[in-house]
């Protein structure tokens, strides 16, 4: 099942009752940047969730869990609940892949799946794709209900990624400079996981809209992803990899989700430094 809709596509059903539309920008830094965007000018009916606030636990004191921690699954069944999201929905999540930030849609569909929620899509160009005026004003929903089934399996931790099997593959998700150790410009140290391969996330998309199936698959070497580790540096990025192989029809890939900023809050965790390895 494709993961995405376009523009048109949503333009064609936006008057249909059953969807939600939900906007995700956000900007690493700016913690307020996003919800400002929102409030300049959505997609209409849509509502806004927080990267933060909503999608992310509190940041631990000993930085475990990473810079964005997993949220506890009730409290985004009931931001989502009282949003008028309920599990009866088709969530199309949308971010503004033109500022090179088109990860927080895949975000959102990634953590929506694993709350066992299938009917969630990701906006094709994102709001920039949009042709129709965007509004201002706020559309508020009836309250819904929203029920989480988590799905454990989607999901590893820093000491399964520590024990895999040789036959895993582990992809870093960021830039390669920050793979390579060049430069770490959010977490303490600098860096990979050792043994990990590096494939920006970046590269799953071009122009702002994300590549076909056909390319989507040639940016792999594997005919299945079910033994493949993501991630990045917070959890948040790999999910455009993660989406990537979804679009590609490699199913079953795992996101660690602490990523690169769990990984270095241990200081006895080894680090690697070298030139990208190809995936």
């Amino acid at each position: 099942m494709n993961p995405l809709v376009s523009a048109a596509w949503l333009l064609e059903n936006i008057d249909n009752p059953n969807i939600r539309i939900v906007d995700t920008r956000f900007t690493l830094g700016q913690p307020q940047a996003g919800r400002k965007a929102f409030e300049a000018g959505h997609i209409s009916g849509a509502v806004f969730l927080d990267l933060e606030t909503d999608l992310s636990s509190p940041k631990r004191p000993d930085g475990s869990g990473g810079r964005h921690p997993l949220p506890d699954p009730q409290h985004v069944a009931a931001r989502l609940s009282s949003l008028g999201i309920g599990s009866e929905h088709l969530i199309v999540a949308y971010d503004d892949p033109s500022t090179g930030q088109g990860f927080y849609a895949a975000h959102l569909w990634w953590l929506l799946r694993y709350l066992g929620h299938d009917q969630v899509r990701v906006l094709d160009g994102g709001i920039a794709a949009w042709t129709a005026p965007l509004e201002t004003s706020q559309t508020t929903y009836p309250k819904s209900t929203f029920t989480p089934r988590v799905r454990p399996e989607m999901l590893v931790n820093a000491d399964d990624v520590a024990t895999r099997a040789a036959h895993i593959t582990l992809i870093d998700s960021r830039a390669p400079e920050r793979y390579r150790g060049e430069v770490e410009p959010l977490d303490k140290k600098a860096g990979h996981i050792p043994d990990a391969v590096n494939l920006v996330w970046a590269s799953a998309l071009e122009n702002g809209f994300w590549k076909s199936p056909e390319n989507q698959r040639q940016r792999f070497d594997f005919d299945t992803a079910e033994n493949t580790i993501v991630y990045c540096g917070s959890g948040v990025s790999a999910c455009a990899n993660l989406l990537s192989l979804e679009v590609a029809g490699l199913h079953g890939a795992k996101l660690y989700a602490g990523s690169w900023s769990d990984w270095v809050s241990d200081d006895s965790r080894p680090i690697e430094t070298s030139t990208p390895k190809s995936v």
